[in-house]
């Protein structure tokens, strides 16, 4: 399978070609360039994909394969970085996840950046992007992921940051290269943490099951945790920052004012699910060298599913709604691989998180382009300037309700049979933990319906032309999106994608599948009486309880928080005495020693006059004095 090398190739010389030489061609010209790259690098994913789901497996699981891996820098005879390509049954269902929403976007983006200033820039930047994406999933060590996960967070630096006259999309740009950066400290340390101990960066080598692997970290602890268990936490720190888990989520609503495509991308099948596929590819070690950190994983998982789910029940902005239902169903995919082995199937959330990211990407790259097509007719991103748009955007409206479905858990759409399985796994590890999580679902199915009736129905706002539909460069995508949502429930991931590699037959859980979508249905429910038509209750319940909802509009404060910590501790106590510290002593040192050097070489410049005269005269005068100091001594 050598042609997959091309999968990388592809983009990386678009990106290349676009970025040097895309202001020469029209941006029509340059636009379908990177379309028709991106269209055979999907290609090649779904061939890629069909011939090795297709292969003999070898013990009844499928067997790993290293088209292309060679040494790049060799340190010891074990520790050596090599680069090249992996595949796996998670690594080439990634491969399908990217290019197709890659290629949805990009298509997409021929109507909707039309006649925008940086089109071809923009096709460049999404080249880019969708490389940085490929590399990662396909890198074979985890040196190798690191780079292309620092390539990542460039294209996102670049993409959000698109519209850079703005100040607003430059503030957003830097607010996530910075967050993610700290965040990716961490995981730079748990990688050299993890290689000492281990000696290999190679990812067969760490998930191969094998304890001598590690056996150079035993005994070894610090703060009573094992260094294995502080490397690995360390590792999902890197993760929690691109997948936007609390406290490292503040970037990713700022990434709105990206181009709403831009956001599809990021949201759906690149950036935020970079972290899950990080713990999804180191899961064995997890398993056997830190289970406790993946126990911790899974409540990071569910306190963030939570507060993002209640921050987005309060926000009247279609893009930041969509994002914090990003962050919490991020969350519902880390509690999957936190609980799974815990209780019940070894493995059963390993695989409803991979199933969940499969789905989620479809629906949630349809809704966001289908917030991008509502946005693009109307000019604005408040459901204040909206309603009633059914009657107008029809296609728009189908899609996306099927994708509010989908989210919402409602059979038989794709959402339904990947968040059974989630609730399924976090049942088998605690009750009280199922039933949070299921609380958490029942609140996903509200803000969406709150969403989805706030932008279709009700009273149209007043506009100043009347809504159309998108044109058919940005409809088609959201129709093929809409119809794998659907569908891609009906696939047995169970059977391609799993803990052991072994098939994993996908049983309906009766009781947890009926609680779960009668309390969707009861979620949507609500959401249908408050805000279908005129409903008083909404008003009511927001002046019965203003603190806790000006609270959550305000996305309880986090923000405000780091900026408190940022400005008035770090700045203000720390930054200014230093650089108070570093402009008085340390430059006041140096001026000081440069002062009196100065000074002193006037003063003894006239030694050097010259003037043989003056030089017989000092001499003489020297003379007399040794002469008159050896007499009186």
């Amino acid at each position: 399978m050598e042609y997959t090398l091309l999968i990388l190739l592809l983009p990386m010389l678009t990106f290349i070609g676009l970025g040097l030489f895309g202001m020469k061609l029209r941006p029509a010209v340059a636009g379908c360039i990177g379309t028709l790259s991106l269209a055979v690098t999907a290609l090649l994913a779904y061939m890629t994909a069909g011939q090795y789901f297709l292969m003999p497996r070898v013990d009844g699981a499928y067997e790993k394969l290293l088209p292309y891996n060679f040494d790049w820098l060799h340190f010891t005879e074990n520790l050596q970085i090599s680069l090249g390509i992996l595949l796996d049954p998670i690594s080439v269902m990634m491969l399908v996840v990217i290019s197709t929403v890659s290629l949805m976007v990009h298509i997409y983006s021929m109507g909707y950046m039309k006649g925008e200033r940086g089109f071809q820039r923009y096709y460049a930047f999404l080249s880019l992007f969708t490389f940085s994406m490929l590399g990662l999933v396909v890198a074979p060590n985890i040196f190798q992921m690191y780079i292309f996960w620092e390539l990542v967070g460039v294209s996102s630096y670049l993409l959000i940051g698109f519209y850079y006259t703005k100040p607003e999309a430059i503030a957003a740009s830097k607010k996530a290269f910075i967050v993610t950066r700290f965040a990716d400290l961490g995981f730079l340390l748990g990688i050299l943490l993890l290689s000492f101990f281990t000696g290999t960066f190679d990812f067969e080598a760490l998930t191969s099951g094998d304890t001598s692997v590690f056996s150079g970290a035993a005994g070894v602890t610090f703060m009573g945790a094992s260094v294995m268990s502080w490397a690995l936490a360390l590792i999902f720190i890197g993760g929690a920052g691109k997948s936007a888990m609390f406290p490292l989520h503040i970037w990713l609503p700022d990434a709105m004012e990206g181009p709403t495509p831009v956001s599809a991308l990021i949201h759906a099948a690149t950036m935020v699910v970079a972290g899950v596929f990080l713990v999804a590819r180191l899961f064995p070690l997890y398993i056997i060298a830190a289970p406790e950190v993946l126990v911790g994983i899974a409540y990071v998982g569910a306190f963030t599913s939570l507060y993002a789910a209640v921050v987005a029940c309060m926000q009247t902005d279609i893009k930041r709604v969509l994002a914090f239902s990003t962050i919490s169903q991020i969350g519902f995919m880390m509690v999957a691989l936190g609980v799974s082995g815990m209780g019940g199937h070894e493995g059963t959330g390993y695989m409803a998180s991979m199933f969940h990211l499969f789905t989620h990407a479809m629906f949630k790259a349809l809704l966001f382009l289908c917030a991008g097509a509502i946005i693009h007719t109307i000019g604005s991103n408040e459901m204040s300037r909206m309603g009633g748009l059914r009657k107008y955007m029809p296609v728009t409206h189908i899609t996306f309700l099927i994708a509010c479905l989908a989210i919402a858990g409602i059979p038989p759409f794709s959402g339904f049979f990947s968040k059974d399985e989630i609730l399924s796994a976090t049942f088998s590890f605690s009750p009280v933990f199922g039933c949070f999580m299921s609380f958490v679902a029942g609140l996903t199915a509200f803000y969406m319906f709150r969403l989805y009736y706030g932008i279709f129905w009700g009273t149209p706002a007043k506009h100043e032309h009347t809504p159309h539909e998108a044109p058919k460069s940005m409809t088609i995508p959201l129709m093929i999106l809409a119809i794998i949502t659907v569908f891609a429930g009906f696939i047995p991931f169970g059977q391609f994608v799993s803990s052991d590699g072994q098939p994993y037959t996908i049983h309906l859980n009766l009781g947890v599948a009926i609680a779960s979508v009668v309390i969707a249905l009861i979620a949507i429910g609500i959401a249908t009486y408050f805000y279908k038509s005129k409903c008083d209750i909404p008003e009511r319940l927001l002046n019965m309880f203003p603190h806790f909802h000006r609270a959550a509009y305000h996305r309880f404060y986090i923000d405000e928080f780091y900026l408190f910590i940022t400005k008035r501790i770090i700045f203000n106590c720390v930054s200014r005495p230093i650089a108070w510290f570093d402009r008085h002593v340390i430059d006041g040192t140096m001026n000081g020693i440069a002062y009196v050097t100065q000074r002193a070489s006037v003063l003894i410049r006239g030694l050097q006059s010259g003037q043989v005269q003056q030089y017989a005269f000092v001499f003489l005068l020297g003379t007399l004095l040794i002469v008159l100091l050896v007499v009186l001594i």
